[in-house]
């Protein structure tokens, strides 16, 4: 797969939830000027994206609208069920196992993993495992995606937990900065610091 930065990966999945709508409308085509207007970038940087990736279309008739909607699926891996496991089932972990826009985007949390034995329930509509039982799992069910939603205390332990088991991407909950490397990918989502930036930025 061509690399690409997160604010590009950003934009091929916005393109696509703009593709998808105008199919809806019953549209075939679609220019570059229309998608750059929809998500408020140049016709250029639409270009240069699809570019990076190949994606063609003519300088008269546009890009194919279901053509794209191809591409992109296959680029961001939807043409498959996106299957995650989700590490720490509290009440972050619990209210994401039952995100309903996951459904509709194609995730499929196919289990949770925990060590309090008053909330591992194997037999849940997702069920819930004891974090002992993580590296087989993976291994048998072939999850490359986790989400980490664990106590700050626990964080480092569980990393190393996924790295042992194979996993290639992460998105982290937890306070503490985890960090990637070649074989893992590792995006940070520190909620206390969003919030600050937010009573920043509208000061």
């Amino acid at each position: 797969m061509t690399a690409a930065n997160r604010e590009t990966v950003n934009r091929l999945s916005n393109y696509r939830k703009v593709l998808i709508k105008l199919k809806s409308l019953g549209f075939q085509k679609v220019f570059s000027d229309n998608l750059a207007d929809a998500l408020g970038v140049s016709a250029a940087q639409v270009r240069k994206d699809f570019s990076l990736f190949g994606l063609t279309g003519n300088k008269k008739g546009g890009y194919q609208v279901c053509y794209l909607i191809d591409k992109l699926n296959e680029i961001l891996g939807k043409h498959e069920e996106q299957r995650i496991i989700i590490v720490g089932c509290g009440k972050l972990g619990n209210a994401l196992m039952g995100h309903n826009r996951f459904v509709r985007e194609g995730i499929k949390v196919v289990a949770g993993f925990d060590t309090d034995p008053a909330i591992i329930d194997p037999e849940a509509r997702v069920p819930i495992h004891d974090l002992s039982t993580l590296p087989e799992f993976v291994a048998g069910e072939h999850v490359r995606i986790a989400i980490m939603t664990v106590p700050e205390g626990a964080a480092n332990h569980v990393y190393e937990i996924l790295l042992e088991s194979d996993i290639r991407g992460i998105l982290n909950f937890t306070p503490v900065q985890l960090k990637g490397n070649e074989h893992c990918v590792v995006h940070n989502v520190n909620l206390a610091l969003e919030i600050e930036n937010l009573f920043y930025f509208t000061k």
